[in-house]
């Protein structure tokens, strides 16, 4: 081999080492990045405080994904947090009254007052569908039900859609993050991590400008009353 193409050869070894070791230190910086957002992220989350029982507000709403979430909604219902409740999100193959059952609702309570959303496909959808949903009963403040991770994300898309209502949020815990014990639990920490890179590419979307799909069921109807959500 020729004294250039060593010369060459070692210039290449030498760019590569280089790009090697600046490759290494991005990718520790960036992990090292997204630990701290993600810890971060559960101090927030951990430290969301349960409004107080006294408090009042025009309406409440419940983001799906559980009926712990729903069930406290009623609660909240029943003790006049709030005059009307709204259950988003729910899978069009349930009935208002395959929810009652479920719940164990007052019959009187869930005929009056409660209203049920077949659009929302997603946290998007759901911001859309309980946006609509208040403007159209007139309602200015808004208790959201849903659990504590999912608190960040959900209150930023229906801000973002209601600019001129006020949201308040109540966490509904199934981990304590206020001590370290969750740090042993993987379904904890993969839930957790999986809601902070959605939180995350939710801020970075606002932040840029993209626009998304409204998130609503295509053909589904608006919120209606659960005394008459039949299965569709």
């Amino acid at each position: 081999m020729s004294r250039s193409s060593l010369t060459l050869l070692q210039r290449l070894r030498r760019i590569g080492h280089h790009v090697l070791r600046a490759a290494t230190v991005m990718l520790v910086v960036a992990v090292a990045l997204i630990a701290i957002g993600f810890f971060h992220f559960t101090d927030m989350v951990g430290n969301l405080e349960t409004p107080g029982d006294g408090d009042r507000y025009d309406a409440i709403v419940a983001l799906t994904g559980g009926y712990q979430r729903i069930d406290r909604a009623l609660e909240l219902l029943e003790g006049g947090a709030g005059t009307r409740l709204l259950i988003s999100g729910v899978n069009p193959q349930t009935s208002g009254d395959a929810i009652k059952r479920a719940t164990g609702a007052n019959e009187e309570l869930f005929a009056c007052c409660v209203d049920i959303g077949y659009q929302a496909l997603d946290a998007i959808g759901n911001a859309n569908e309980a946006s609509n949903w208040i403007r159209k009963n007139g309602f200015r403040t808004v208790l959201i039900v849903t659990n504590n991770y999912h608190i960040p994300r959900s209150l930023m898309e229906l801000e973002a859609v209601s600019p001129d209502v006020t949201f308040t949020g109540y966490p509904v815990a199934h981990t304590d993050l206020r001590d370290e014990t969750w740090l042993s639990d993987p379904m904890a920490i993969r839930t957790l991590l999986t809601e902070y890179f959605k939180y995350s590419l939710a801020r970075a979307r606002a932040y840029i400008g993209t626009e998304t799909s409204d998130g609503l069921r295509v053909g589904a109807p608006e919120p209606i009353p659960a005394s008459t959500a039949s299965v569709n």
